[in-house]
């Protein structure tokens, strides 16, 4: 038997109101890829921090190949053999690639030679990289390689991939299985994040599952199903999401009409003559790669920046140079994709993040706030979409993100808004509320509600939009059909291959 790559023993993490990890073990072959399984909540971040150095456990021991270990740091992980990719990238835009390496490595180093090897190391693992481009002009995918590259100029013997995917086209998944599956042959043991769980049947060896802080079971993945391993985590059957025909009347209620914008950001994407009509009834989804214009879209949707009077119609009405308060008058509502500082202010309540949008709907009187109504809607929003933190005098910041997203978009459907838009509805959030989540927008659009959301999950678009459309440099394909595409012609699409003009739409009615 060989000795195991890591192995954590006992492993517990006290916060001052939950046990994060509760003697918690876990094992990691050489040359190994292990899933770490879980809801939001149920202790893998907190798990993986500690073995990357960035949080340190109240008990336990962690053995690296077979010699315990005090990992004190994310730099004593590193000389380790220990790397990370987060799921958020940390990239100076304004700087190169090489540059953006070598502010990662540890002593001298020469900027020429580290470029050449930048090049070997991509070309080698499958990951084509330009030392010399600066980050700005990369795609996500692109970004992504940077942050594996970095890792692997430091030859890991263990690399922690949190939510890899989650901003990738179909085609690139495929290519960084490639590479991880390289790695894994050559002796790297990788640990893999993933609420995606169809992948992790697809790639990993061995899964470890969490819940409430403990692990409660082991599995290989490529002998369960979807819905065993989602049991697993969730301790329940996962729902199938339904969508129902839509008998009401059809109108258009969201119309952009010929919409082009300047990028307000340096590194931003200019809209160029953007037209989606959403209709009553349906849902309407928006695919593409981040950085393609989703920014600037959903500036001018929120009314955050103005823009012609009647590029932007809600319900007949010319909301264009309308604020953003003004348009939530008319029945609009908005959920963000930032969650923190966008979708909520993070040392408020969540009784005060729900009055920050919500304020009209019987939660202020004569101007002042009916502090005792504005508790009674955050303790609705919290019991009907199951947020679980402290209650409604929590800090936003003190909740997972998954948690905080059930409680903004709670906070927007409870509202009862004739056209909605979402954006990144299910980012980050466990299995179990992702078809939550998205049976409840499902329900929401065959009440009449017109409904846009722009996502990067491609296989959530599929299961709930009605028809798709894909951004790609700027430009707005036409929505068509979800029946009449696939999820690889719409990846092709991302990647900016055979976008399609948009064209006069027909008004159609959800099946």
């Amino acid at each position: 038997m060989s000795v195991p790559r890591l192995e954590l023993l006992h492993i517990t993490k006290r916060y001052p109101s939950v046990v994060a990890n509760d003697d918690v073990g876990l094992k990691v072959m050489p040359g190994e890829i292990h899933a770490v399984l879980g809801e939001n909540g149920a202790g893998k971040s907190t798990l993986m921090k500690v073995i990357y150095g960035a949080t340190q456990a109240d008990a336990g021991e962690i053995t690296w190949n077979g010699r315990q270990v005090s990992i004190a740091n994310p730099a004593e992980a590193r000389r380790l053999g220990i790397g990370m990719v987060f799921q958020h990238f940390s990239l100076f835009e304004t700087l190169t690639v090489v540059e953006n390496i070598a502010l990662a490595l540890e002593g001298k180093f020469d900027l020429a030679a580290l470029a050449l090897r930048v090049k070997d190391v991509s070309e080698r693992y499958g990951l084509p990289l330009d030392p010399n481009r600066l980050v700005h002009s990369l795609s996500v995918g692109e970004r992504q390689r940077v942050e594996i590259v970095r890792c692997l100029l430091q030859d890991p013997q263990l690399l922690i991939l949190d939510e890899p995917t989650s901003v990738l086209t179909p085609q690139a998944v495929q290519k960084l299985f490639d590479t991880l599956r390289r790695l894994s042959s050559e002796g790297v043991s990788i640990l893999y994040i993933s609420h995606k769980l169809h992948e992790i049947q697809e790639l990993c060896h061995k899964a470890t599952v969490m819940r409430g802080g403990k692990v409660t079971g082991e599995a290989v993945p490529s002998e369960e199903s979807t819905a065993s391993l989602a049991r697993m985590m969730i301790g329940r059957d996962l729902p199938v999401c339904e969508a129902p025909a839509y008998h009401g009347e059809v109108r258009p209620m969201l119309e952009v009409r010929n919409l082009s914008l300047e990028s307000d950001d340096p590194f931003g994407t200019s809209l160029i003559d953007v037209s989606v009509t959403v209709n009553s009834g349906e849902i309407v989804g928006i695919a593409g790669i981040s950085g393609n214009g989703q920014a600037e879209l959903l500036s001018a949707l929120s009314g955050e920046r103005p823009v012609r009077a009647d590029a932007i119609r809600i319900d007949g009405r010319d909301v264009g140079l309308l604020n953003p308060g003004r348009r939530r008058d008319h029945g609009f509502s908005f959920v963000p994709e930032e969650r923190l500082g966008r979708g909520a202010v993070p040392p408020m309540s969540m009784s005060d993040n729900g009055i920050l949008t919500a304020h009209r709907h019987g939660l202020k009187r004569f101007g002042f706030v009916r502090f005792a109504a504005a508790r009674d809607f955050a303790r609705r929003c919290i019991e009907r979409f199951d947020v679980r933190g402290g209650g409604v005098g929590a800090a936003a910041r003190s909740l997972s993100g998954g948690n905080l997203q059930k409680f903004i978009v709670g906070r927007e459907i409870a509202q009862s808004p004739r056209v909605m838009v979402v954006a990144q509805p299910t980012w980050g959030v466990d299995v179990g509320a992702s078809a939550f989540l998205r049976q409840t927008l499902l329900d929401l659009s065959r009440q009449g509600v017109a409904i846009l959301v722009i996502s990067e999950e491609l296989a959530e678009l599929f299961e709930i939009s009605d028809r798709i459309a894909v951004l790609a440099g700027g430009r707005l394909s036409a929505a068509v059909p979800t029946s009449q595409t696939n999820a690889e012609r719409i990846g092709m699409q991302m990647s900016g291959l055979a976008v399609e003009p948009h064209q006069p739409e027909k008004i159609h009615v959800a099946a």
